[in-house]
This record gives structure tokens, sequence and C-alpha cells, in this order.
């Protein structure tokens, strides 16, 4: 995945039963976040992930 104002992001679901965990990790300086979530809604528990990301990034 790439976005804009992030550049590489791996993303990577694991599925537990009913919940999912996607774990959002930059490229370039290896800070990971996760969110865990519904597994009926993959990509809303992606997009939290990326958020959490962007939000760990801009603190450092």
């Amino acid at each position: 995945m790439t976005d804009a104002d992030l550049g590489e992001v791996i993303v990577e679901f694991v599925r537990n039963g009913p919940y999912v965990k996607c774990s959002a990790v930059h490229a370039a300086s290896g800070v990971e976040v996760s969110a865990i979530g519904p597994a009926a809604e993959p990509r809303a528990v992606e997009r939290v992930a990326v958020a959490k990301l962007k939000r760990a990034l801009s603190r450092r």
C-alpha cells in the first residue's frame, strides 16, 4: 500500500474468529501499529490502523 502522505506502508491482516487484527508498518522508519475490529469489516480496521500510523509518525 502507498499513501501519498506516508510513502510505502506494509499492511497485514490476521483473523481470529470474529475479529481481525490489522498491523501497519511504515517501511522507511519501521514504526508499527495495529488495530483490532470485526472480521466483517477489514477495510475499516485498515483505515483505523493507517490513521494510527499517521498519528504515531507525527509524534516522532
